[in-house]
């Protein structure tokens, strides 16, 4: 069944979801789109987050189509700044993009992104937030936000992948902006499995089983350490930032100006 109430559930555009006893499974649904990450998908996705009720103990991300995501979608950046050039739409979308993305990483059910073909920019973000990542062997990956003259700042991507990747490697991809497999995913910890993409199911299956056996109250709280410890690596969260700094540059690089600067994030 699914998570939201009937008519809500219906009303969804970019997502599909799914209630299978305590697994919720939430599917980017726009494959013709690249399910690309548009203000309407990220106001569905704290919907449905938010209506998640306290016998959910797994969620597993995923994205319908050849492609989990291909990042955010640019047009909508140079639309904020065609109403505002100040930029404060950029911000309010920035901020919302922090707190799905934190709604993913402190959920108290484990959170699973199950990656297929590309996760790009804003796409690789919300895989990154799940607490396990698990990706067909021929999924790709990219960070392309400085060949595209934006900063790393989205969704607390940037502090997660410092925490998770280490500063060498998140340096080298992102001052590159090159793409990369699977398997180099798994070497950085960016994914914790790699799988034929008809073995990803079960590979999510895998996890799922014991975790569904464990201590509610267990679980939760070992969540709750992790993040916690996690957070210790840093004297402060500069992905508070985000929005900020990401409103800055577009306004500056003149994004509502079209050109090059417009179409998905990619």
């Amino acid at each position: 069944m699914s998570v939201l109430p009937t008519h809500a559930s219906q009303s969804l555009k970019t997502l599909r979801t799914d209630r299978q006893g305590p697994v919720l499974s939430i599917e980017l649904n726009t494959p013709d789109q690249g399910n690309t990450v548009t203000e309407t998908l990220l106001d569905e996705l704290l919907a449905v987050l938010d209506a998640q009720d306290t016998g959910t103990r797994v969620i597993v991300l995923s994205g319908a189509g050849p492609d989990f995501s291909l990042g955010g979608d640019r047009t909508e950046y140079a639309e904020h700044l065609a109403q505002d050039p100040a930029g404060s739409g950029i911000r309010a979308s920035g901020a919302k993009a922090r707190r799905v993305c934190a709604a993913l990483a402190d959920n108290p059910a484990v959170t699973i992104a199950r990656v297929q073909g590309k996760a790009i920019g804003a796409g690789l973000a919300l895989a990154l937030a799940c607490d396990l990542r698990v990706g067909a062997d021929t999924a790709t990956f990219r960070l392309p936000e400085l060949a595209l003259g934006l900063p790393t700042a989205w969704g607390g991507l940037l502090p997660r992948l410092l925490n998770e990747v280490g500063a060498a490697g998140v340096r080298e991809l992102i001052l590159t902006s090159r793409a990369f497999t699977a398997h180099e995913a798994r070497t950085l910890s960016i994914l914790q499995n790699v799988v034929p993409e008809e073995d990803l199911d079960a590979a999510v299956t895998a996890w799922s089983k014991p975790i569904l056996r464990r201590s509610p109250a267990a679980l939760r709280v070992n969540k709750l350490l992790l993040n916690a410890h996690a957070a210790t690596t840093r004297l402060a969260d500069a992905s508070t930032l985000d929005s900020e700094l990401l409103a800055s540059v577009l306004a500056e690089a003149g994004y509502n100006r079209g050109g090059r600067r417009t179409g998905h994030l990619v």
